[in-house]
Protein backbone atom coordinates (compact mmCIF):
# COMPACT_ATOMS: atom_id res chain seq x y z
CA UNK A 1 0.00 0.00 0.00
CA UNK A 2 3.10 2.25 0.55
CA UNK A 3 4.64 1.84 -2.73
CA UNK A 4 1.33 2.37 -4.40
CA UNK A 5 0.96 5.58 -2.54
CA UNK A 6 4.15 6.63 -3.41
CA UNK A 7 3.50 5.42 -6.84
CA UNK A 8 0.17 7.96 -7.01
CA UNK A 9 2.28 10.74 -5.18
CA UNK A 10 5.13 10.76 -7.46
CA UNK A 11 3.04 10.54 -10.80
CA UNK A 12 0.82 13.75 -8.93
CA UNK A 13 3.86 15.47 -8.86
CA UNK A 14 4.98 15.17 -12.01
CA UNK A 15 1.05 15.75 -13.88
CA UNK A 16 0.82 19.02 -10.98
CA UNK A 17 4.32 20.40 -13.41
CA UNK A 18 2.67 20.01 -16.42
CA UNK A 19 -0.86 21.35 -15.49
CA UNK A 20 0.99 24.04 -14.33
CA UNK A 21 2.84 25.04 -17.20
CA UNK A 22 -0.65 25.50 -19.15
CA UNK A 23 -2.91 26.66 -16.09
CA UNK A 24 -1.03 29.48 -15.59
CA UNK A 25 -1.63 30.96 -19.06
CA UNK A 26 -5.30 30.01 -19.58
CA UNK A 27 -6.20 31.64 -16.35
CA UNK A 28 -4.35 34.97 -17.46
CA UNK A 29 -5.81 34.77 -20.94
CA UNK A 30 -9.31 34.12 -19.67
CA UNK A 31 -8.92 37.01 -16.91
CA UNK A 32 -6.96 39.14 -18.52
CA UNK A 33 -4.54 39.31 -15.58
CA UNK A 34 -0.69 38.24 -15.14
CA UNK A 35 -1.83 35.10 -13.37
CA UNK A 36 1.04 32.28 -12.79
CA UNK A 37 0.79 29.11 -11.23
CA UNK A 38 3.28 26.48 -10.17
CA UNK A 39 3.86 22.89 -8.04
CA UNK A 40 4.38 24.11 -4.32
CA UNK A 41 4.82 21.61 -0.64
CA UNK A 42 1.32 22.75 0.54
CA UNK A 43 -1.28 19.89 1.01
CA UNK A 44 -4.49 19.88 1.26
CA UNK A 45 -6.37 21.51 4.64
CA UNK A 46 -7.83 19.21 7.12
CA UNK A 47 -11.13 21.67 6.63
CA UNK A 48 -13.11 21.02 3.13
CA UNK A 49 -15.89 22.52 3.54
CA UNK A 50 -16.40 24.60 0.07
CA UNK A 51 -13.88 22.45 -1.81
CA UNK A 52 -14.64 21.66 -5.62
CA UNK A 53 -13.09 18.14 -7.08
CA UNK A 54 -12.90 17.56 -10.43
CA UNK A 55 -12.28 14.06 -12.08
CA UNK A 56 -11.15 14.01 -15.38
CA UNK A 57 -11.27 10.49 -16.80
CA UNK A 58 -8.16 9.63 -19.48
CA UNK A 59 -7.83 7.01 -22.13
CA UNK A 60 -4.38 6.53 -21.10
CA UNK A 61 -5.35 3.40 -19.04
CA UNK A 62 -8.46 1.54 -18.30
CA UNK A 63 -10.03 3.58 -15.60
CA UNK A 64 -7.26 6.03 -15.35
CA UNK A 65 -8.28 9.90 -14.46
CA UNK A 66 -6.41 12.75 -12.86
CA UNK A 67 -8.16 15.09 -10.35
CA UNK A 68 -7.71 18.61 -8.95
CA UNK A 69 -9.51 20.37 -5.91
CA UNK A 70 -10.12 23.91 -5.10
CA UNK A 71 -10.86 25.01 -2.41
CA UNK A 72 -13.53 27.80 -1.98
CA UNK A 73 -11.45 31.14 -2.30
CA UNK A 74 -9.43 30.33 -5.09
CA UNK A 75 -12.48 29.02 -7.88
CA UNK A 76 -14.52 31.51 -6.58
CA UNK A 77 -11.67 34.47 -7.77
CA UNK A 78 -10.56 32.37 -10.50
CA UNK A 79 -14.51 32.05 -11.64
CA UNK A 80 -15.27 35.61 -10.93
CA UNK A 81 -12.47 37.35 -12.57
CA UNK A 82 -13.34 35.32 -15.92
CA UNK A 83 -17.10 36.49 -15.56
CA UNK A 84 -15.93 40.10 -15.18
CA UNK A 85 -13.41 39.75 -18.25
CA UNK A 86 -16.83 38.79 -19.97
CA UNK A 87 -18.27 41.51 -18.83
CA UNK A 88 -20.87 39.25 -16.77
CA UNK A 89 -20.18 41.36 -13.07
CA UNK A 90 -23.09 40.07 -11.43
CA UNK A 91 -23.42 35.78 -11.11
CA UNK A 92 -24.60 33.38 -8.70
CA UNK A 93 -22.45 30.45 -6.73
CA UNK A 94 -23.28 28.45 -9.13
CA UNK A 95 -22.36 30.29 -12.09
CA UNK A 96 -18.93 31.44 -10.79
CA UNK A 97 -18.29 27.45 -10.17
CA UNK A 98 -19.21 26.71 -13.40
CA UNK A 99 -16.86 29.08 -15.21
CA UNK A 100 -14.13 28.10 -13.30
CA UNK A 101 -14.69 24.63 -14.00
CA UNK A 102 -14.72 25.48 -17.77
CA UNK A 103 -11.41 27.50 -17.18
CA UNK A 104 -10.17 24.38 -15.49
CA UNK A 105 -11.18 22.06 -18.78
CA UNK A 106 -9.47 24.52 -20.86
CA UNK A 107 -5.80 24.10 -18.94
CA UNK A 108 -6.38 20.34 -19.08
CA UNK A 109 -6.85 19.88 -21.95
CA UNK A 110 -2.75 20.41 -22.87
CA UNK A 111 -2.73 17.20 -20.93
CA UNK A 112 -3.53 14.38 -23.80
CA UNK A 113 -0.52 15.60 -25.35
CA UNK A 114 1.92 15.82 -22.53
CA UNK A 115 0.88 11.44 -21.53
CA UNK A 116 0.76 11.30 -25.59
CA UNK A 117 4.36 11.70 -25.56
CA UNK A 118 5.23 10.01 -21.97
CA UNK A 119 3.68 6.98 -23.23
CA UNK A 120 4.24 7.12 -26.80
CA UNK A 121 0.73 6.80 -28.53
CA UNK A 122 -1.95 8.90 -28.36
CA UNK A 123 -3.84 9.83 -25.52
CA UNK A 124 -7.27 11.35 -25.57
CA UNK A 125 -9.73 13.36 -22.66
CA UNK A 126 -12.49 10.95 -21.79
CA UNK A 127 -15.45 12.48 -19.34
CA UNK A 128 -15.39 14.81 -16.96
CA UNK A 129 -17.74 15.74 -13.95
CA UNK A 130 -17.35 16.69 -10.31
CA UNK A 131 -16.51 14.10 -7.63
CA UNK A 132 -16.06 13.81 -3.70
CA UNK A 133 -12.69 14.59 -2.26
CA UNK A 134 -9.91 11.53 -1.83
CA UNK A 135 -7.95 12.10 1.22
CA UNK A 136 -6.27 8.76 1.05
CA UNK A 137 -4.76 9.96 -2.62
CA UNK A 138 -1.36 11.58 -3.06
CA UNK A 139 -2.18 15.15 -3.62
CA UNK A 140 0.51 18.05 -4.67
CA UNK A 141 -0.33 21.53 -4.01
CA UNK A 142 0.02 23.97 -7.01
CA UNK A 143 0.09 27.80 -6.06
CA UNK A 144 -2.11 29.97 -8.40
CA UNK A 145 -0.90 33.67 -8.01
CA UNK A 146 -0.52 37.22 -9.64
CA UNK A 147 1.72 39.94 -9.19
CA UNK A 148 0.52 41.53 -6.05
CA UNK A 149 -0.68 38.66 -4.04
CA UNK A 150 -1.37 34.42 -4.28
CA UNK A 151 -4.77 33.55 -5.07
CA UNK A 152 -4.96 30.40 -2.99
CA UNK A 153 -3.93 26.60 -4.35
CA UNK A 154 -4.73 24.11 -6.64
CA UNK A 155 -4.65 20.56 -5.64
CA UNK A 156 -3.73 17.43 -8.00
CA UNK A 157 -3.91 14.42 -7.83
CA UNK A 158 -4.02 10.93 -9.74
CA UNK A 159 -5.90 7.60 -9.41
CA UNK A 160 -3.70 3.63 -9.38
CA UNK A 161 -4.64 3.14 -12.52
CA UNK A 162 -3.21 6.14 -13.82
CA UNK A 163 -0.70 6.12 -11.62
CA UNK A 164 0.69 2.23 -12.47
CA UNK A 165 0.48 3.47 -16.12
CA UNK A 166 3.11 6.33 -15.54
CA UNK A 167 5.01 4.42 -13.25
CA UNK A 168 5.15 1.44 -15.45
CA UNK A 169 6.34 3.68 -18.86
CA UNK A 170 8.93 5.42 -16.78
CA UNK A 171 10.31 2.31 -15.36
CA UNK A 172 10.06 0.66 -19.33
CA UNK A 173 11.78 3.80 -20.45
CA UNK A 174 14.79 3.75 -17.88
CA UNK A 175 15.57 0.11 -18.73
CA UNK A 176 15.61 0.69 -22.51
CA UNK A 177 17.98 3.64 -21.87
CA UNK A 178 20.45 1.83 -19.89
CA UNK A 179 20.07 -1.20 -22.02
CA UNK A 180 20.40 1.06 -25.45
CA UNK A 181 17.17 0.44 -26.71
CA UNK A 182 15.65 3.87 -26.29
CA UNK A 183 15.78 4.82 -30.09
CA UNK A 184 14.00 1.84 -30.88
CA UNK A 185 11.33 2.65 -28.16
CA UNK A 186 11.03 5.98 -29.75
CA UNK A 187 11.43 5.17 -33.47
CA UNK A 188 8.41 2.46 -32.54
CA UNK A 189 5.59 3.82 -30.44
CA UNK A 190 2.93 1.90 -29.58
CA UNK A 191 -0.36 2.08 -31.79
CA UNK A 192 -2.79 3.83 -30.54
CA UNK A 193 -5.64 2.33 -28.18
CA UNK A 194 -8.68 4.66 -27.98
CA UNK A 195 -11.09 3.61 -25.66
CA UNK A 196 -13.07 6.49 -25.91
CA UNK A 197 -16.15 6.52 -24.60
CA UNK A 198 -19.63 7.59 -26.90
CA UNK A 199 -20.77 11.34 -26.21
CA UNK A 200 -24.42 11.81 -25.29
CA UNK A 201 -26.27 11.76 -29.14
CA UNK A 202 -23.66 9.52 -30.65
CA UNK A 203 -24.50 7.46 -33.54
CA UNK A 204 -27.65 9.51 -33.52
CA UNK A 205 -29.17 9.46 -37.45
CA UNK A 206 -29.83 13.27 -36.57
CA UNK A 207 -26.14 14.06 -35.55
CA UNK A 208 -25.38 12.63 -38.63
CA UNK A 209 -26.78 14.74 -40.98
CA UNK A 210 -25.55 17.98 -38.75
CA UNK A 211 -21.87 16.66 -38.74
CA UNK A 212 -22.29 17.26 -43.01
CA UNK A 213 -23.18 20.79 -42.61
CA UNK A 214 -20.37 23.30 -43.79
CA UNK A 215 -20.07 26.00 -41.68
CA UNK A 216 -18.11 29.25 -43.15
CA UNK A 217 -14.27 29.20 -41.12
CA UNK A 218 -12.74 32.94 -41.49
CA UNK A 219 -9.45 34.43 -39.76
CA UNK A 220 -10.08 37.76 -38.27
CA UNK A 221 -6.30 40.11 -38.37
CA UNK A 222 -8.72 42.80 -36.80
CA UNK A 223 -11.08 45.69 -37.62
CA UNK A 224 -11.64 48.86 -37.41
CA UNK A 225 -14.96 51.59 -37.83
CA UNK A 226 -14.98 54.54 -39.90
CA UNK A 227 -17.13 57.03 -42.01
CA UNK A 228 -18.90 56.83 -45.11
CA UNK A 229 -16.78 60.11 -45.94
CA UNK A 230 -13.31 57.73 -45.52
CA UNK A 231 -14.40 54.68 -46.68
CA UNK A 232 -15.54 56.37 -50.34
CA UNK A 233 -11.57 58.08 -50.38
CA UNK A 234 -10.12 54.43 -50.17
CA UNK A 235 -8.62 53.55 -52.85
CA UNK A 236 -5.63 51.42 -54.50
CA UNK A 237 -2.86 51.43 -51.81
CA UNK A 238 -4.23 53.14 -49.06
CA UNK A 239 -3.32 51.87 -45.31
CA UNK A 240 -6.39 50.96 -42.93
CA UNK A 241 -4.98 50.70 -39.83
CA UNK A 242 -6.74 47.46 -37.60
CA UNK A 243 -7.60 47.65 -33.52
CA UNK A 244 -5.12 44.42 -33.18
CA UNK A 245 -1.08 44.52 -32.78
CA UNK A 246 1.22 42.68 -34.73
CA UNK A 247 2.02 40.64 -32.03
CA UNK A 248 -1.51 40.01 -31.48
CA UNK A 249 -3.16 36.34 -31.88
CA UNK A 250 -5.57 36.55 -34.78
CA UNK A 251 -9.06 35.41 -34.11
CA UNK A 252 -10.76 32.02 -35.96
CA UNK A 253 -14.18 32.40 -36.92
CA UNK A 254 -17.16 29.67 -37.01
CA UNK A 255 -20.59 30.78 -38.32
CA UNK A 256 -19.75 34.56 -37.43
CA UNK A 257 -18.60 33.97 -33.76
CA UNK A 258 -14.94 33.78 -32.39
CA UNK A 259 -14.33 30.78 -31.35
CA UNK A 260 -10.01 30.25 -30.92
CA UNK A 261 -7.38 32.37 -31.52
CA UNK A 262 -3.72 31.47 -32.68
CA UNK A 263 -0.67 32.61 -35.00
CA UNK A 264 -0.10 32.52 -38.88
CA UNK A 265 1.96 30.06 -39.70
CA UNK A 266 2.81 29.46 -43.22
CA UNK A 267 2.56 25.33 -44.24
CA UNK A 268 3.80 24.61 -47.60
CA UNK A 269 3.28 28.09 -49.66
CA UNK A 270 -0.07 28.77 -47.86
CA UNK A 271 -1.47 30.46 -44.68
CA UNK A 272 -2.39 28.74 -41.71
CA UNK A 273 -3.35 29.30 -38.27
CA UNK A 274 -1.91 27.41 -35.42
CA UNK A 275 -4.34 27.22 -32.39
CA UNK A 276 -3.12 28.48 -29.44
CA UNK A 277 -6.09 28.87 -27.17
CA UNK A 278 -9.99 27.90 -26.97
CA UNK A 279 -12.11 31.01 -25.98
CA UNK A 280 -14.41 30.45 -23.31
CA UNK A 281 -18.76 30.42 -23.55
CA UNK A 282 -19.03 33.87 -22.05
CA UNK A 283 -16.40 34.81 -24.62
CA UNK A 284 -17.90 32.82 -27.33
CA UNK A 285 -21.11 34.83 -26.53
CA UNK A 286 -20.10 37.85 -25.76
CA UNK A 287 -17.69 37.90 -29.40
CA UNK A 288 -20.75 36.87 -31.45
CA UNK A 289 -20.61 39.46 -35.05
Amino acid sequence: MAEKHTAMASSAAWLAGKLGDAAGPTFASLTGLRIRSSVCGETPPEELAGFVTWRQELDAAPGAALLVAAGPRVWRRLGQHVLTAAGLDEASDAEVRDTYLEALQQALSVLPQTLGQHLGREVALLAGGQAEFEEDLGWTGLRVEDDEEAWGNLFVSVNGELAEVLVNTTQRLDQGASAGAAGELLAKPAPAQLTRRAAPGEGSKTLDLLLEVELPVGVSFGRTQMKVKDAIKLTTGSIVELNRSVSAPVEIVVNNCVIARGEVVVVEGNYGVRIQEIVSREERLRTLF
